[in-house]
């Protein structure tokens, strides 16, 4: 096998395509897949993230489907070929963008559905005819119930991230969804993990598939470096600080377990002065969208997150991942930290442990990657030395630029204490308003009283004495009146 993309049989504008986003050698996931997806045969495919899955399956596919491009301008001439199914919204877009430019020299269509977002103009896409749907199983379906997506005519299916898939519920949809395909057809399916519910998923949808292994499953990247600091709750923000501090680290993914936490954690960071964004399945379609193109982009620090980020994602040069909760499955684990180290990249991984639940957790991550784990104290800066701070527009400086460290850093871990914009005049630190002056009557412990006085418009009824009225009569309650009555005219 050849591990050249030139000295493979592309067609010239698939080629083309390739040598115009700088592709010279395949990984090793593109090496043994690309020849098998070329002659026709389903592959059942496993390799760390980030070793270039969307290129194996597309390339070829796009190769094969040549003898049905075309220029017409009917959708009837434009069916749907090959459906790519992937878990999450922001990797449906990654692969439907990449496939966009391997195909941008032929005539072949592309489209992405995905929930979240209005569904009339993906209608309209689809209604024009593509060759190549990519989509998410919740909005596929809402799509083919529509009859905007008819997938008679499907002859190639891929199942991308099939352990991330069902680990959220997509398996009757999935199964929903191949029921309205082809019986003859070639799948592909790539999964991170061979758990007992892929190879049961495999032996029912795929025909002797090829089995192709680059890495042990559930294997990290050797070149990750990775730490794990026993922290408590209280402290990890701390910790936190101190490492990007020390490492010098300009981006990072910080990973947490639920969306509360991941909101909260963001507002909390973005207040001590650290560029940051959240990511998290409460956030619209655009809102999400939005934050991962700004961290791309490098316009932001810290991109918060829960594991809705953790699959599939090529962003490059990021160097850091932080697991601010351990994750609960131990497999999450593994994607979390693809995030960095990505095509061969040097890359750092810490997570923070705390109690004994993250203790257990941290045990399912040591049996799944078969290496020991070791949780290292964390040695806080207690003289709180000079060290370097975001300003907030992603630039680091030394905290003395600011006047004292103390002082820097004791303003930023109290956010809410409200501070004059203006600072004193040749000092640097920032002018406190003074404190409202405390009332000691508020500060007394209450007290009941021993007897409870009547009411005074009630001890008044009391001493108004009744006119020929018997003493053994008692006279009705007196209630207060709400609203005084005129005297009504004879």
């Amino acid at each position: 096998m050849t591990s050249s993309f030139s000295n493979l049989s592309l067609a010239e504008p698939l080629a083309r395509a390739v040598a115009e986003m700088g592709y010279e050698t395949m990984t090793p996931i593109q090496e043994q897949a690309i020849p098998v997806v070329l002659a026709g045969q389903d592959v059942m495919g496993a390799a760390q993230t980030g070793t270039g899955k969307t290129a194996a399956f597309s390339l070829p596919l796009l190769q094969r489907m040549l003898k049905h491009e075309n220029s017409s301008t009917s959708p009837a001439r434009h069916p749907v070929r090959a459906l790519v199914l992937l878990p999450t919204r922001e990797l449906a877009d990654q692969v439907a963008q990449q496939v966009k430019l391997y195909a941008k020299h032929t005539n072949l269509r592309s489209a992405v559905v995905f929930g979240g977002i209005d569904m009339k103009p993906q209608t309209l896409e689809l209604k024009k005819g593509v060759e190549v749907l990519v989509a998410t199983p919740g909005r596929l379906l809402d799509h083919i119930e529509a009859k905007n997506a008819v997938l008679n005519q499907v002859e190639y299916v891929v199942l991308d991230e099939a352990d991330r898939m069902l680990d959220i519920g997509f398996l009757p949809d999935l199964q929903r969804i191949l029921s309205f395909l082809p019986k003859q057809r070639t799948t592909l399916l790539f999964s991170a993990t061979f758990s007992p519910e892929i190879k049961r998923l495999a032996g029912s949808y795929l025909q002797n598939p090829v089995t192709i292994e680059v890495a042990r499953p559930n294997e990290t990247a050797s070149t990750v470096e990775q730490h794990f600091y026993s922290v408590s709750d209280d402290d990890k923000r701390r910790a936190l600080k101190q490492i990007l501090r020390q490492r010098g680290i300009k981006q990072a993914f910080v990973f947490v377990n639920s969306k509360l936490g991941c909101a909260r954690l963001a507002r909390s960071l973005e207040r001590e002065g650290l560029n940051t964004t959240a990511l998290h399945g409460d956030k619209s379609q655009d809102e999400r969208l939005k934050a991962l193109a700004a961290f791309k982009a490098g316009e932001v620090d810290l991109l918060v997150a829960t594991d809705v980020a953790a699959r599939g994602l090529d962003i490059k040069d990021v160097p850091a991942v932080f697991n601010f909760d351990i994750p609960f499955n131990a497999e999450d684990y593994v994607h979390r930290i693809g995030r960095t180290g990505r095509a061969g990249a040097s890359g750092l991984a810490v997570s923070f442990a705390s109690g004994g639940n993250d203790v257990r957790l941290v045990a399912d991550i040591e049996k799944l990657i078969k290496k020991k784990i070791e949780l290292e104290p964390v040695e806080f800066d207690e003289d709180r030395p000079r060290g370097r701070i975001n300003d907030g527009r992603r630039h680091w400086r030394d905290e003395g630029e600011a006047g004292d460290a103390r002082d820097v850093l004791d303003t930023l871990e109290r956010p809410r204490e409200r501070t004059d914009a203006r600072p004193l005049r040749g000092s640097g630190r920032p002018h406190r308003a003074p404190s409202a002056p405390r009332d000691p009557f508020f500060e007394q412990p209450y007290e009941t009283p021993e007897r409870e006085a009547a009411p005074a418009w009630e001890a008044a009824a009391k001493t108004t004495p009744s006119r020929g009225i018997s003493s053994n009569i008692k006279s009705k309650r007196k209630v207060p009146a709400l609203f005084k009555t005129a005297a009504q005219p004879n």
